[in-house]
C-alpha cells in the first residue's frame, strides 16, 4: 500500500475503543487521523492528531476533511450525557457527510431497557433509564440521517466492556487492587445472573471490519460477544489466571446511592443496576454471519485480560 496517498481513516475519541481502532488501522497501513479533546496520542507514523470540540460544526468539518471513513468512538462522562451525547454525535454526522465518508459508531444496549430475552438487533428500543432513553435518541439520529441520504452510517453495539487496561469499567483498577489484597471484587447487582460481556479488543476489531464492508451500512449490528456467564464465574476464571482465589460480593444499592452523593458517576450508575438483576444476554448472530467472524473465546480472553494484568501489577505468572 502507498501510504501517502493511501485512504484516509478519522477516528472521533481515543479512549478505552478508540485507541484500539487508532492502532488496528494503523497496522494494516491506513494513514489515520485521530480527534479528541485531550492531548494526542503518542507520536508514529502515518497518524495525525487534532485537538477541538466536535460540536463546533466548523471544527467538525475540518477535522473529518478528506476522509474515507469516520469513526465515532465518543463517549463522554456519564454526567455528561444529559449536555454532550447528542450534540457531539450532530458534530461526528456533519462531518462524515460533509466529507461524503461513512460513519461507523460505537454504541451500547441501553436503549433495549431491562431485557426478558436474548437481545437482537430488532430488540424493541424500551428503554427503563434516563441514559437509555438518550440513546434511543441517539440511535434516531443516526439512522435518521441515514435514511434522509445525509450520510451512510452503521451501528455497532456492544455490552459492558472486560479485557486489559480498561479504567472505566468494572474491570478497572480497582478491581485488581480488590481481589489481588484478597478482598472481594464489587458486582452492582446479582453476580450469579447471566451477564454478556464483550471483550474490548472484540469491539475495536469489529467497529473497522464495519468500516471495511460497504454491506454493513444502514443498519444496527450486535458485535461479537461471548456467550454469557455469571459474573461470579468471569471474575474466578480470571482470578485463576492471576493465581489468586477471586471473589465477588454485590454492591447494595443503598451503598451505591450513598456513593453519588460524592461522586457524579455514581450517581449516575445507580439507575443501571437492572442490567445485573436478569439474564443480560446479547445475540450476535447477526455480524457472525455476515462476516465470518465472532468473539475471542472466553479463556483466550481471560489468559491475555490477566497476562496484562501481571506486566502493569508485577505479578507473577500463574502455575
Amino acid at each position: 500500500m502507498n501510504t501517502a496517498t493511501s485512504p484516509l481513516h478519522v477516528v472521533l475519541g481515543a479512549g478505552q475503543v478508540g485507541a484500539r481502532v487508532v492502532d488496528l488501522l494503523l497496522a494494516a497501513g491506513h494513514r489515520v487521523r485521530n480527534v479528541r479533546r485531550g492531548k494526542a496520542l503518542p507520536a508514529r507514523e502515518r497518524l495525525e492528531h487534532l485537538s477541538g470540540d466536535i460540536t463546533d460544526l466548523a471544527f467538525a468539518e475540518e477535522a473529518t476533511r478528506g476522509a474515507a471513513v469516520v469513526y465515532d468512538c465518543m463517549n463522554p462522562a456519564y454526567h455528561e450525557w444529559p449536555t454532550l451525547l447528542l450534540p457531539i454525535a450532530r458534530g461526528a454526522l456533519h462531518g462524515a457527510a460533509k466529507a461524503g465518508a461513512p460513519l461507523i459508531a460505537l454504541d451500547c444496549l441501553y436503549m433495549y431497557g431491562r431485557p426478558s430475552g436474548p437481545m437482537r438487533e430488532d430488540t424493541p428500543m424500551a428503554p427503563c433509564s434516563k441514559k437509555g432513553a438518550l440513546r434511543v435518541q441517539l440511535s434516531d439520529l443516526r439512522l435518521g440521517a441515514h435514511r434522509k441520504g445525509d450520510v451512510r452510517v452503521a451501528i455497532g453495539r456492544a455490552s459492558d466492556f472486560f479485557g486489559p487496561d480498561l479504567p472505566y469499567s468494572s474491570w478497572s483498577d480497582r478491581f485488581y487492587e480488590r481481589v489481588l489484597a484478597g478482598k472481594p471484587a464489587e458486582c452492582m447487582g446479582d453476580p450469579d445472573q447471566p451477564h454478556a460481556y464483550t471483550y474490548v479488543p472484540d469491539v475495536a476489531r469489529a467497529l473497522v471490519t464495519l468500516g471495511a464492508e460497504e454491506t454493513s451500512l444502514g443498519r444496527v449490528w450486535h458485535l461479537p460477544t461471548p456467550p454469557a456467564e455469571s459474573t461470579r464465574a468471569l471474575v474466578a476464571r480470571l482470578g485463576d489466571a492471576l493465581g489468586v482465589k477471586a471473589e465477588v460480593k454485590r454492591v447494595p444499592r443503598l451503598v451505591l446511592r450513598g456513593l453519588g452523593l460524592f461522586s457524579p458517576f455514581m450517581r449516575e450508575v445507580v439507575e443501571m443496576t437492572y442490567q445485573w438483576e436478569v439474564p443480560f444476554v446479547v445475540d450476535d448472530s447477526q455480524f457472525r454471519a455476515a462476516f465470518g467472524h465472532g468473539a475471542t473465546p472466553v479463556a483466550e480472553a481471560v489468559e491475555e485480560t490477566a497476562a496484562w494484568a501481571r506486566q502493569k501489577y508485577g505479578l507473577q505468572a500463574a502455575a
